[in-house]
């Protein structure tokens, strides 16, 4: 006998009704799991260098690799304790001789912000990395030397590989949290990233940098997300995210959009992102024209693993089939147009975080913004990284400007001055710092638009620029540019990166001073981690990779310049003075009430 239709409906409603409630007692539990999604405390005493830093042990004497990390702990790698804090003084490399400024006292404080630069948030587990050459290299440089020229050899490369691309997001956290509570003793303006937020262009890195600034849930793994319920750093946690109240702002970088910063994503590249299987490749570091050869696997990190453990890395030949891993849609490699597009996605201020001020669709990543409606001073902020499209057989990471760049450089520069501001140029790439042999150099090109000779030639016609702050160098340098009278020399101020030692970011706070003078007081400033956090636990792995590649951040001089002074323990702070020329000494004096933060 059939079913009557009656039955039929009956048995269909009954049917649907478990349906709705097993869907409905699963979102519950599902929303349930996302509530419980916890995140990491930082330590309740944070303090900057001025104050205390943190001192490597000195380096243990058995030698090991940087990926044999489950060694770290057992040969006495990754310690470190509590130094005293820096302080070089008042800098007065750019005023007139026999000026010393004991009279002068702060007046007014015109502005107050960080920079925070070189995060590399990472994705370990993409396909398309770099991993095996920083293990083909470093056998070979135990201890690593610096060569004739000063360069970094290819094993201090971390971008390649570091056991800190376990715990980029983590750091970052903490490095948020940490400005947070600074925020709240004495307020920032504002905050700038100035550049490389991601290792590789893509886009779950770039998504991971923002949620963690948006105070996001952040899933810190791809792929498989193997290890997500036991290993931590793949775990996902809750970002405490920066206070609404600070804004912040955006630089490009070369690690944005180029390839591992130093390629531009080719149509091979670009499918590697998101493939199952491992990128293969030659030595790009030597050649980078080698991208289109297949000589070995680079190799991924394991998340299911405590150490992260490096698998499908190796000669090609040795693989009796392609290495293969869980492809990723969310891997895939942005465009400059999608990345800063990206930034609009955003629950933070302002919507954009500078790339609203400009036709983001057109990929012109130059910028200008008044911090401060009550101060006369102007933030240039500079896309200096290379064109794509350059043609260039180098590594891409010099600095470089088009001409529709460098135009709009002067004519920022022109109005500035002509309106009586005081500027800041804020970058990715410093000048005038690296060998210019160097791979960080800027760009001797005929392609770019001015050498740097006359680049500083022209940003010294302007009395009223007054510092150009970058990344790029992973160092903590200040560098002084003295010009043909004192009010047009400038200052540079380099902020070292959140993935390498010393871990750190900065603040700028801008004076002025008794006797119309400008100082600019720059700090380096530690996140705050708390012992057993994944953050503390970057730290340690900082400290350990920079005792296993000794590359001598402490003096890094290639040029000699007397202006740069060594960093102890990786950290410079000082008091940066500037001469102001008369005009806009009267405009100080007229502004100075309403100019003053307390």
């Amino acid at each position: 006998m059939k079913p009557s239709y009656e039955f039929k409906k009956y048995c269909l409603v009954f049917l649907m009704g478990i349906l709705i409630f097993s869907l409905t007692a699963y979102s519950k539990g599902d929303a349930g799991q996302q509530n419980e999604v916890k995140g990491y405390p930082i330590a309740s005493d944070v303090f900057t260098t001025r104050q205390k830093t943190v001192v490597p042990a000195p380096t243990p004497s058995t030698k090991i690799f940087l990926h044999e990390i489950s060694k770290y702990d057992q040969y006495g790698y990754g310690t470190w304790k509590d130094g005293k804090g820096i302080d070089d003084g008042k800098r007065l490399d750019i005023m007139p001789a026999g000026y010393n400024g004991a009279s002068a006292t702060k007046k007014a404080r015109l502005l107050n912000f960080f920079t925070i630069s070189d995060i590399h948030i990472t994705d370990k587990e993409s396909p398309s990395q770099l991993i095996y050459l920083q293990q083909l290299y470093y056998p070979n440089l135990l201890p690593a030397p610096f060569d004739k020229l000063g360069h970094y050899p290819w094993s201090w490369e971390t971008s390649v590989y570091s056991p800190v691309m376990l715990y980029t997001t983590h750091v970052l956290d903490a490095a948020v949290q940490t400005i947070n509570a600074l925020h709240k003793k004495d307020h920032f303006d504002f905050g700038i990233s100035l550049g490389d937020t991601c290792n590789s262009t893509q886009y779950n890195e770039l998504r991971w940098y923002i949620d963690v600034l948006d105070g996001k849930v952040i899933t810190p793994s791809s792929g498989a997300h193997a290890g997500a319920a036991t290993i931590d750093y793949q775990k996902p946690y809750k970002a405490a995210g920066l206070d609404k109240t600070i804004p912040w702002y955006q630089t490009l970088g070369n690690h944005d959009h180029f390839w591992i910063g130093s390629i531009p994503v080719n149509e091979r590249l670009r499918k590697s992102y998101i493939s199952d299987t491992v990128f293969a490749t030659g030595d790009v570091l030597i050649n980078p024209g080698n991208i289109n050869k297949s000589d070995f696997y680079m190799g991924v990190l394991d998340g299911s693993t405590p150490y992260g453990d490096i698998v499908g890395a190796g000669p090609a030949g040795k693989f009796s089939s392609a290495p293969k891993v869980v492809s990723d849609p969310d891997r895939r490699s942005l465009v400059r147009t999608e990345w800063m597009q990206e930034f609009f996605k955003t629950s933070s201020n302002p919507v954009g975080h500078g790339f609203n001020l400009v036709d983001a669709r057109n990929g012109f990543a130059c910028y200008s913004f008044v911090p401060k409606s009550t101060v006369p001073i102007k933030i240039i902020v500079l896309d200096d990284t290379q064109r794509e499209d350059d043609g260039s057989a180098d590594i891409h990471g010099h600095g470089f400007l088009d001409k529709p760049r460098y135009e709009w450089l002067k004519k920022e520069l022109a109005d500035g001055q002509a309106a009586g501001q005081l500027m800041i140029i804020a970058a990715h790439v410093p000048i005038g710092v690296d060998d210019p042999n160097g791979e960080l150099g800027w760009w001797k090109d005929p392609q770019n638009a001015v050498s740097l000779p006359d680049l500083v030639s022209e940003l010294q016609k302007h009395p009223n620029f007054i510092l150009w702050i970058a990344g790029h160098r992973h160092l903590n340098t200040v560098k002084a540019f003295p010009g043909a009278s004192p009010e047009n020399g400038f200052w540079q101020v380099e902020t070292s990166s959140l993935r390498d030692f010393p871990q750190q970011f900065r603040t700028f706070e801008i004076y002025l001073n008794s006797d119309s003078t400008i100082s600019i007081v720059a700090t380096n400033v530690d996140p705050a981690v708390k012992e057993g956090t994944p953050a503390a636990r970057s730290r340690s792995y900082a400290v350990a990779t920079q005792q296993i590649i000794n590359n001598n951040i402490f003096t890094a001089n290639p040029n000699k310049d007397p202006s740069i002074r060594p960093m102890p323990t990786g950290s410079y702070n000082a008091e940066l003075v500037k001469k102001l020329s008369p005009e806009m000494i009267l405009k100080m004096q007229k502004t100075r009430g309403t100019a003053m933060h307390r």
